[in-house]
């Protein structure tokens, strides 16, 4: 930790409900908004997050993160600042499609990526370690923002937010798909990391 620093209580989010997530749909890094339910879930945060004293509020660029992190940073007055790298894990070809249509256009794929290894990458996407990798950068770019420390709120995705949850119960990435959260579900964090 640099002389001088504290930490932040780092409040990270995934994004409401879309129907892409009711389908089964692999959303990737297509911008899909958010369904009615998923502005529910938001509003439903915004309000026990009311009391949270937020000194920033940061969001993915796609539409159904920034529309999540608008209504939850409205009672803070407080802006949303963008940054891409919060983005979702780049699904490639798989964007728009669900498990049984992947499994019939790309079996060999589909099969490698069921070894959970965190190098594996769908034809033309990322790996959640190109994933974590950014994640990690955005978020120490926050830190250096607010050297003070202070509450600062991030609204993500589900994979990406599992990246930050495997680094703070000190788990390896194989796991991350069983640390996703579920929509418009925090996860608060100290950061920089402290463990148990």
């Amino acid at each position: 930790r640099k002389e001088g620093w504290y930490m932040l209580e780092l409040w990270l989010v995934r994004h409401g409900q879309t129907d892409w997530n009711i389908d089964g749909r692999i959303q990737g890094q297509s911008d899909v908004p958010l369904n009615e339910t998923g502005r529910a879930q938001a509003q439903a945060l915004a309000q026990k997050l009311a009391g949270v004293p937020f000194v920033a509020v940061y969001s993915s660029d796609l539409e159904r993160a920034r529309e999540t992190a608008e209504i939850i940073a409205a009672p803070h007055g407080l802006p949303v600042q963008i940054d891409a790298r919060l983005r979702e894990v780049h699904q490639g070809d798989w964007e728009g499609l669900n498990l049984m249509d992947i499994r019939e256009r790309y079996d060999w794929e589909y099969r490698h990526d069921q070894s959970y290894s965190p190098d594996f990458r769908p034809p033309g996407g990322e790996s959640a370690r190109e994933v974590a990798g950014r994640i990690q950068a955005a978020i120490e770019d926050i830190h250096t923002a607010h050297p003070h420390g202070g509450a600062v709120l991030v609204v993500s995705h589900g994979l990406a937010t599992a990246t930050v949850a495997c680094q703070v119960n000190g788990v390896g990435l194989e796991q991350v798909r069983a640390m996703i959260p579920n929509n418009a579900e925090p996860l608060c964090v100290q950061w920089p990391l402290t463990r148990p």
